[in-house]
Protein backbone atom coordinates (compact mmCIF):
# COMPACT_ATOMS: atom_id res chain seq x y z
CA UNK A 1 0.00 0.00 0.00
CA UNK A 2 1.59 3.45 -0.96
CA UNK A 3 2.44 5.90 1.61
CA UNK A 4 0.09 8.31 2.53
CA UNK A 5 0.71 12.27 1.87
CA UNK A 6 -1.30 15.00 3.63
CA UNK A 7 -1.67 17.49 0.33
CA UNK A 8 -2.55 21.09 1.33
CA UNK A 9 -3.84 23.96 -1.22
CA UNK A 10 -4.03 27.21 0.37
CA UNK A 11 -3.95 29.27 -3.01
CA UNK A 12 -2.77 32.47 -3.56
CA UNK A 13 -1.04 34.20 -0.27
CA UNK A 14 0.80 37.52 0.59
CA UNK A 15 4.37 36.66 0.99
CA UNK A 16 5.06 37.18 4.46
CA UNK A 17 2.12 34.67 5.10
CA UNK A 18 3.35 32.52 2.55
CA UNK A 19 6.75 32.26 4.12
CA UNK A 20 5.38 32.54 7.41
CA UNK A 21 3.14 28.89 6.62
CA UNK A 22 6.50 27.05 5.09
CA UNK A 23 8.38 27.36 8.17
CA UNK A 24 5.27 26.57 10.36
CA UNK A 25 4.87 23.08 8.48
CA UNK A 26 8.18 22.46 9.02
CA UNK A 27 8.45 23.92 12.63
CA UNK A 28 5.79 21.63 13.65
CA UNK A 29 6.80 18.33 11.22
CA UNK A 30 7.66 15.36 14.02
CA UNK A 31 9.78 12.89 11.41
CA UNK A 32 8.74 10.24 13.59
CA UNK A 33 4.73 10.39 13.64
CA UNK A 34 3.60 13.24 11.08
CA UNK A 35 2.82 12.49 7.69
CA UNK A 36 4.74 13.79 5.03
CA UNK A 37 3.36 17.12 3.14
CA UNK A 38 3.22 18.16 0.01
CA UNK A 39 2.05 22.01 -0.08
CA UNK A 40 0.84 24.05 -3.46
CA UNK A 41 0.49 28.09 -3.47
CA UNK A 42 0.82 31.25 -5.37
CA UNK A 43 1.35 34.52 -4.34
CA UNK A 44 -0.98 37.97 -4.43
CA UNK A 45 0.43 40.57 -4.68
CA UNK A 46 3.38 39.56 -6.19
CA UNK A 47 6.89 39.49 -3.84
CA UNK A 48 10.42 39.03 -4.20
CA UNK A 49 11.80 36.30 -2.17
CA UNK A 50 15.89 36.14 -1.08
CA UNK A 51 18.01 33.59 -0.11
CA UNK A 52 18.30 33.01 3.69
CA UNK A 53 21.98 34.20 3.54
CA UNK A 54 21.36 37.21 0.86
CA UNK A 55 21.85 40.58 1.73
CA UNK A 56 18.99 42.52 0.20
CA UNK A 57 20.83 45.80 -0.86
CA UNK A 58 23.20 43.83 -3.09
CA UNK A 59 20.44 42.29 -5.26
CA UNK A 60 17.69 44.33 -5.41
CA UNK A 61 17.03 48.77 -5.03
CA UNK A 62 14.75 48.89 -2.03
CA UNK A 63 13.52 52.08 -2.59
CA UNK A 64 12.47 51.10 -5.96
CA UNK A 65 11.10 48.04 -4.69
CA UNK A 66 8.92 50.75 -2.06
CA UNK A 67 8.02 52.93 -4.99
CA UNK A 68 6.82 49.69 -6.91
CA UNK A 69 4.92 48.50 -4.09
CA UNK A 70 6.71 44.91 -4.19
CA UNK A 71 6.95 43.22 -0.64
CA UNK A 72 10.40 41.65 0.35
CA UNK A 73 10.53 38.54 2.24
CA UNK A 74 13.28 36.32 3.06
CA UNK A 75 13.33 32.28 2.66
CA UNK A 76 14.28 29.52 4.88
CA UNK A 77 16.38 28.27 2.29
CA UNK A 78 19.67 29.72 0.49
CA UNK A 79 19.89 30.41 -3.17
CA UNK A 80 19.06 34.17 -5.18
CA UNK A 81 16.21 36.25 -4.98
CA UNK A 82 13.43 35.24 -6.98
CA UNK A 83 10.45 37.60 -8.39
CA UNK A 84 7.27 35.47 -7.45
CA UNK A 85 4.31 36.73 -9.70
CA UNK A 86 2.26 34.41 -11.97
CA UNK A 87 3.06 31.18 -10.47
CA UNK A 88 2.24 27.85 -9.16
CA UNK A 89 4.66 26.91 -6.13
CA UNK A 90 5.13 24.15 -4.09
CA UNK A 91 6.78 22.99 -1.16
CA UNK A 92 7.68 19.88 0.37
CA UNK A 93 8.03 18.81 4.40
CA UNK A 94 8.98 15.12 5.02
CA UNK A 95 11.36 13.21 6.51
CA UNK A 96 14.57 10.83 4.32
CA UNK A 97 12.08 7.77 5.52
CA UNK A 98 9.55 9.08 3.39
CA UNK A 99 12.08 8.83 0.24
CA UNK A 100 13.26 5.29 -1.43
CA UNK A 101 16.66 6.54 -1.67
CA UNK A 102 17.33 9.94 -1.32
CA UNK A 103 19.37 10.26 1.91
CA UNK A 104 21.98 12.47 0.95
CA UNK A 105 21.50 16.12 -0.23
CA UNK A 106 21.75 15.25 -4.04
CA UNK A 107 19.71 12.21 -3.94
CA UNK A 108 16.91 13.20 -2.11
CA UNK A 109 17.13 16.40 -4.18
CA UNK A 110 17.26 14.50 -7.14
CA UNK A 111 14.14 12.34 -5.97
CA UNK A 112 12.02 14.92 -5.14
CA UNK A 113 12.15 17.38 -7.95
CA UNK A 114 11.72 14.38 -10.29
CA UNK A 115 7.62 15.05 -10.33
CA UNK A 116 8.29 18.25 -12.44
CA UNK A 117 10.02 16.27 -15.25
CA UNK A 118 6.66 14.08 -15.19
CA UNK A 119 4.90 17.38 -14.87
CA UNK A 120 6.01 18.84 -17.76
CA UNK A 121 5.65 15.29 -19.61
CA UNK A 122 1.63 15.52 -19.04
CA UNK A 123 1.98 19.06 -20.60
CA UNK A 124 3.45 17.58 -23.62
CA UNK A 125 7.08 18.78 -22.95
CA UNK A 126 10.74 17.97 -22.92
CA UNK A 127 12.45 18.86 -19.62
CA UNK A 128 15.22 17.71 -18.68
CA UNK A 129 17.75 18.22 -15.45
CA UNK A 130 20.49 20.90 -16.11
CA UNK A 131 23.55 18.12 -15.55
CA UNK A 132 21.76 16.38 -18.22
CA UNK A 133 21.88 18.87 -20.74
CA UNK A 134 24.41 21.03 -19.82
CA UNK A 135 27.79 20.42 -21.45
CA UNK A 136 29.45 23.63 -20.12
CA UNK A 137 30.11 22.00 -16.53
CA UNK A 138 31.62 25.09 -15.23
CA UNK A 139 28.36 26.68 -15.39
CA UNK A 140 26.61 24.40 -13.23
CA UNK A 141 26.45 25.51 -9.49
CA UNK A 142 28.00 28.83 -10.07
CA UNK A 143 26.63 31.88 -7.27
CA UNK A 144 24.23 34.41 -8.67
CA UNK A 145 22.85 36.86 -6.73
CA UNK A 146 19.22 36.19 -8.87
CA UNK A 147 18.37 32.37 -8.83
CA UNK A 148 17.04 32.33 -12.46
CA UNK A 149 20.22 33.49 -13.49
CA UNK A 150 22.29 30.17 -12.27
CA UNK A 151 21.63 26.83 -12.89
CA UNK A 152 22.58 23.47 -10.61
CA UNK A 153 22.49 19.96 -11.31
CA UNK A 154 18.92 19.95 -10.71
CA UNK A 155 17.27 22.82 -12.30
CA UNK A 156 14.66 21.99 -14.89
CA UNK A 157 15.59 23.14 -18.32
CA UNK A 158 13.59 23.20 -21.22
CA UNK A 159 14.50 23.58 -25.03
CA UNK A 160 18.16 24.79 -22.80
CA UNK A 161 16.25 27.61 -21.12
CA UNK A 162 15.33 27.30 -16.94
CA UNK A 163 11.98 26.95 -16.06
CA UNK A 164 11.77 27.99 -12.28
CA UNK A 165 13.57 27.06 -9.79
CA UNK A 166 14.27 24.75 -6.78
CA UNK A 167 15.99 24.62 -2.95
CA UNK A 168 16.40 22.95 -0.37
CA UNK A 169 17.03 22.54 3.19
CA UNK A 170 18.10 20.26 5.68
CA UNK A 171 17.62 19.91 9.09
CA UNK A 172 17.85 16.97 11.86
CA UNK A 173 15.63 14.16 10.16
CA UNK A 174 13.91 16.78 8.51
CA UNK A 175 13.96 17.92 4.83
CA UNK A 176 12.25 20.61 3.49
CA UNK A 177 12.27 21.86 -0.30
CA UNK A 178 10.28 24.16 -2.45
CA UNK A 179 10.62 25.46 -5.91
CA UNK A 180 8.00 27.44 -8.22
CA UNK A 181 6.78 27.04 -11.54
CA UNK A 182 6.11 30.18 -14.09
CA UNK A 183 2.98 30.69 -15.32
CA UNK A 184 3.39 33.44 -17.73
CA UNK A 185 6.34 35.36 -18.13
CA UNK A 186 6.44 38.24 -15.39
CA UNK A 187 10.61 38.54 -14.52
CA UNK A 188 10.92 41.50 -17.24
CA UNK A 189 8.34 43.95 -14.92
CA UNK A 190 11.15 43.10 -12.05
CA UNK A 191 14.25 44.14 -14.35
CA UNK A 192 14.48 47.81 -13.24
CA UNK A 193 14.45 46.62 -9.45
CA UNK A 194 17.43 44.58 -9.39
CA UNK A 195 20.62 45.81 -8.63
CA UNK A 196 22.49 44.30 -11.94
CA UNK A 197 20.87 42.53 -14.33
CA UNK A 198 22.67 39.18 -16.15
CA UNK A 199 23.16 39.64 -19.55
CA UNK A 200 20.79 36.77 -21.61
CA UNK A 201 18.65 36.41 -18.29
CA UNK A 202 15.52 36.92 -19.86
CA UNK A 203 16.26 34.55 -23.46
CA UNK A 204 17.88 31.96 -20.65
CA UNK A 205 15.05 31.61 -18.83
CA UNK A 206 10.82 30.50 -19.89
CA UNK A 207 7.47 30.03 -18.43
CA UNK A 208 4.39 27.84 -19.16
CA UNK A 209 2.83 30.30 -20.91
CA UNK A 210 5.84 30.89 -23.59
CA UNK A 211 5.77 27.26 -24.17
CA UNK A 212 2.06 27.30 -25.29
CA UNK A 213 0.81 25.90 -22.32
CA UNK A 214 -2.88 27.75 -21.71
CA UNK A 215 -4.65 25.29 -18.84
CA UNK A 216 -4.66 27.79 -16.21
CA UNK A 217 -4.03 27.11 -12.51
CA UNK A 218 -6.60 24.82 -11.02
CA UNK A 219 -5.80 22.30 -13.89
CA UNK A 220 -1.79 22.58 -13.74
CA UNK A 221 -2.38 22.01 -9.58
CA UNK A 222 -4.22 18.82 -10.37
CA UNK A 223 -2.03 17.61 -12.72
CA UNK A 224 1.31 18.15 -10.73
CA UNK A 225 -0.70 16.52 -7.75
CA UNK A 226 -1.10 13.76 -10.10
CA UNK A 227 2.80 13.55 -11.45
CA UNK A 228 4.01 13.85 -7.14
CA UNK A 229 1.66 10.34 -6.58
CA UNK A 230 3.02 8.72 -9.67
CA UNK A 231 6.92 9.74 -9.49
CA UNK A 232 7.10 9.02 -5.55
CA UNK A 233 4.73 6.16 -5.86
CA UNK A 234 2.76 7.32 -2.87
CA UNK A 235 -1.38 8.47 -2.32
CA UNK A 236 -2.19 11.91 -1.20
CA UNK A 237 -5.36 13.16 0.81
CA UNK A 238 -6.59 16.81 0.82
CA UNK A 239 -5.82 18.69 4.51
CA UNK A 240 -5.73 22.17 5.58
CA UNK A 241 -3.89 23.72 8.24
CA UNK A 242 -3.98 21.84 11.79
CA UNK A 243 -4.51 24.74 14.54
CA UNK A 244 -1.16 24.64 15.54
CA UNK A 245 0.01 24.98 12.32
CA UNK A 246 -2.30 27.89 11.60
CA UNK A 247 -1.18 29.30 14.86
CA UNK A 248 2.59 28.47 14.36
CA UNK A 249 1.95 30.83 11.10
CA UNK A 250 0.57 33.78 12.26
CA UNK A 251 2.98 34.28 14.98
CA UNK A 252 5.99 33.52 12.51
CA UNK A 253 4.18 36.50 10.40
CA UNK A 254 3.50 38.75 12.63
CA UNK A 255 6.88 38.19 14.37
CA UNK A 256 9.00 37.64 11.54
CA UNK A 257 7.90 38.30 7.92
CA UNK A 258 6.56 41.28 8.30
CA UNK A 259 10.25 42.14 10.23
CA UNK A 260 12.48 44.33 7.87
CA UNK A 261 15.13 42.71 10.43
CA UNK A 262 14.56 39.30 9.48
CA UNK A 263 13.33 40.28 5.74
CA UNK A 264 16.30 42.82 4.74
CA UNK A 265 19.15 41.71 6.91
CA UNK A 266 18.82 38.21 7.95
CA UNK A 267 18.64 39.22 11.58
CA UNK A 268 15.93 36.67 13.48
CA UNK A 269 14.06 39.15 15.83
Amino acid sequence: MPSCWRLIDTGPLDGPMNMAVDEALLESFDPAASLPVLRLYGWEPPAFSLGRFQQAEDALCLERCVEAGIPVVRRITGGGVIYHAEELTYSIVCSPRHLSGGQGVKESFRELTGFLLRFYKRLGLAASWAADVCREEGRLGERTPLCFAGREEYDVVIGGRKIGGNAQRRLRERIFQHGSIPLRGALAAALPLFRQVPPGLLEGTVSLRELGVTEERPRLAELLAASFTEALGVSLVRSELTGEEADTASRLRECRYLNDTWNLQGVAP
